[in-house]
């Protein structure tokens, strides 16, 4: 324990770097530091097939299935024939160093090398009890002698035999709707429970002996014997669906479960939902193996593979930004998302790039601060240039873009404006940009956030920088008061959403916003004041008070049924520097106490960019280990698959927590996807289209994590785990050609 400690305050003393005075840091933090130490990722792969697969099995560590067809051995990612049955195989199983194939026809028996077959008739299931294989038929149990099989005391069942199992030195066969023992040659329907029962007017689906239980998988939930007792795992439990169709041993203490609309892992009392499309490709799963460390899933549609490697967070991390950069979504400064186009991919220029930029420069800002890497401050500088020159693209001073556009480059433009309008791209005088007006809230927000993390971690060691990100907040919280506490476009009128002022503010149609916009007015006037200051911003301040701005801050985060998540990340946004830099006690109260409403509604969910704004502000417990795990769910493929959720049984809100929009638990990136911070984690169902999303919400999390000691550093020095092999390689979009951007001064 003491060694412990002391490698942990050692860690600290490594990481508390000059940097790190820039920013309050929590004294004596409530939340337990967590090491970001080996954990096993979760790798996604999928086989397509045009006949659905039965069966799965491994021998030898080669995975076989099981089709209409026959058997098929697994190579990479192709399936190919191995000879055998060439009948439907409906049972795989790896029994005494040899694969065993239940076909249409027969017993096969294959071992390595050729394939026998051992018996022909109908037969239904097989297992090993005892040292000795036991075949099943429709009526009747025998053992394989040899080539023969010999009737187990002339047993001839009572009902249609589906399945057998060697469970506890006793042979239990399986029916439609019930189970049963094998006693002194007869079928013993009696003396299998003394307590509980299978579900009423269930199906049973498959039979799994698991040390002193045997697994049960039925229609209405999963059924569990323990000696003579009978209980069953449904959504109350957290079983994610019920239908269970076949169940599998994992391997590490763990075990698998199909079902009709996807598989489940069961590992240290929890479920892990893996669903169509994401993991599998399709959501019927009729077998599942395990061998080391990987997992194959059946389904009507091709074989899901799932493997899991040793990473750490930060090796999760080095993966991102190479995606980003073999996958093209870099241009300009920019990190766009990518569109299916022609066979490939183009980037789509949105609705907030410029705001999108910000957080990919977050996580560079914090990256920065921890390990100091030359080659990360470049980047994030060359960034923030880019954040620059959103606001001076624009004709109107303080205007910043939402977006730019290279006239004639390979890209896709968003058609889409604020509030169902029509985008407004406004052409460059010297005809080489266009840019995108209308700008929002929600991107100023992000500026004043991201320029002001900028000022304090990277820019103090360079006067120019300084002065740059000085000159940018200058401008636009001068356009902003200049022109009544509103952004006013290119047609002299505001913006739809960035508006301030006391009119919009308290008008019945926005009493929604009230508090939000309300705290991005005070959030603005905070950071003008801590990077520019002035006796303008002084009387702005205090215009803002008279209002009773202020006052109104105290419902920020907005709750009700059918209000934009992306509202929740505007409220943390504006949180994270209003309390750094407000030093007025009252003030303060009213805004710690605005937070701490905030983080009621919100913490369920278990966010971790929301986690740590709240942690780094409040030094209280910010449930840290759900942050953490949040972050290693995160998959590596940042594919926009679809997703289904709302037919799952396991939506109730976890116990101790209170979801104050509906009735269920969050999603979170297992089930859903790569996700920026403004996602929907109520959102059941969505995704699809294949876009290639930004996984920058990853980074900025991340990297603020170990930046507060919410995540301390691996302690490993295995570089195969705290990084990822460079490449020379291109998926994704092909490199940005057109004009450079204009050189800034800086």
């Amino acid at each position: 324990m003491l060694k412990n400690w002391i490698t942990f305050v050692m860690t600290l003393i490594v990481f508390v770097t000059p940097a790190l005075a820039e920013l309050p840091i929590p004294k004596n933090p409530q939340w337990k530091p967590i090491v970001d130490e080996v954990y096993l990722q979760e790798v996604g792969n999928r086989i397509e097939t045009e006949n659905p697969l039965f069966s799965v099995a491994l021998l030898g560590g080669s995975a076989f299935v099981g089709d209409p067809n026959g058997v098929h051995r697994i190579e990479g990612d192709r399936i190919v024939d191995t000879g055998g049955p060439t009948s439907s195989v409906t049972r795989l199983k790896a029994l005494d160093g040899s694969l065993w194939a239940v076909a249409e026809d027969g017993i096969w028996q294959y071992d390595d090398e050729d394939w026998t077959k051992i018996a022909s008739g109908s037969f239904v299931d097989i297992c090993e009890h005892n040292g000795e294989v036991v075949v099943a038929s429709n009526k009747t149990l025998s053992i394989l002698n040899g080539k023969d099989l010999e009737s187990i005391d002339g047993n001839r069942s009572p009902f249609p035999i589906l399945g057998v199992e060697s469970y506890s030195e006793n042979l239990y066969v399986r029916h439609t709707d019930g189970v049963g023992v094998l006693h002194d040659g007869r079928f013993d329907y009696e003396n299998v429970q003394d307590w509980g029962h299978l579900p009423r007017d269930s199906k049973t689906k498959d039979m799994l002996s698991l040390g002193d239980r045997m697994l049960v998988p039925t229609n209405k939930g999963l059924s569990i014997l323990r000696g003579m007792t009978w209980t069953t795992l449904t959504g109350e439990e957290g079983l994610c669906y019920e239908d269970t169709t076949c169940v599998a041993k994992g391997f590490n203490h763990d075990y698998w479960v199909g079902t009709k609309r996807g598989a489940i892992r069961a590992v240290d009392d929890e479920f892990h939902y893996f669903g169509y499309e994401r993991w599998i490709p399709h959501e019927k799963v009729n077998a599942i193996a395990c061998g080391e460390n990987i997992v194959y899933i059946a389904t009507d549609e091709g074989l899901g593979i799932i493997s899991y490697e040793p990473y750490t967070l930060q090796k999760k991390s080095e993966w991102y930004k190479r995606w980003i950069n073999e996958w093209g979504m870099k241009r300009l400064g920019f990190i766009n998302e990518l569109e299916p186009h022609d066979g490939s991919y183009i980037r789509h220029l949105g609705d907030n790039d410029g705001g999108w930029a910000c957080h990919y420069l977050d996580a560079l800002c914090f990256e920065y601060a921890v390990t100091g890497d030359q080659s990360v401050k470049d980047e994030a500088i060359d960034v923030f240039r880019t954040i620059k020159w959103t606001e001076e693209i624009c004709p109107i001073e303080g205007f910043p873009s939402r977006a730019i556009y290279a006239v004639g480059e390979k890209a896709t433009k968003t058609t889409g404006g604020s509030a169902g309008r029509a985008a407004e791209w406004n052409l460059t005088p010297d005809g080489n940009w266009e840019w995108k007006g209308d700008t929002s809230s929600d991107e100023v927000a992000s500026h004043y956030y991201t320029v002001s993390l900028f000022y304090d971690l990277i820019a103090q060691e360079d006067e120019s920088l300084k002065a740059a990100a000085v000159e940018h907040i200058e401008k636009i919280t001068d356009h902003i008061i200049d022109n009544g506490w509103v952004l006013r476009d290119y047609d002299g009128k505001p913006t739809v959403w960035a508006q301030w002022e006391p009119g919009f503010i308290y008008s019945h149609e926005h009493t929604d916003e009230l508090g939000l916009n309300s705290a991005q007015a005070m959030n603005i006037i905070a950071i003008a004041q801590h990077m520019v200051g002035g006796e303008k911003y002084e009387k702005a301040k205090q215009q803002l008070l008279d209002w009773k701005y202020p006052e109104n801050t105290l419902r920020t985060k907005i709750v009700f049924p059918g209000y934009t998540h992306f509202d929740d990340r505007l409220a943390f946004l504006g949180y994270y520097p209003l309390l750094r830099y407000e030093t007025d006690p009252r003030l303060r109260a009213m805004y710690m106490r605005s937070m701490q409403r905030g983080w009621e509604a919100k913490r369920f969910e278990n966010q971790t960019w929301f986690n740590y704004i709240y942690g780094a502000l409040t030094g209280f417990e910010c449930q840290n280990e759900e942050a953490v795990q949040h972050l290693r769910d995160y998959p590596l493929d940042c594919t926009n698959y679809s997703f289904t959720n709302s037919h799952r049984h396991d939506l109730q809100v976890p116990e101790g927590y209170k979801n104050y929009v509906t009735d269920t638990k969050a999603m979170g990136p297992r089930e859903q996807g790569i996700r920026r911070w403004d996602r929907d984690p109520l959102e059941l169902d969505g995704g699809g289209g294949g876009w290639i999303l930004d996984p920058s919400s990853y980074l900025d999390a991340y990297w603020m994590g170990r930046y507060y000691g919410m995540i301390l550093p691996p302690e490993t020095e295995d570089p195969e785990l705290l990084t990822v092999e460079k490449r020379n390689e291109s998926f994704g979009a092909k490199p940005y050609e057109g004009p450079p951007r204009p050189d800034l001064g800086f």
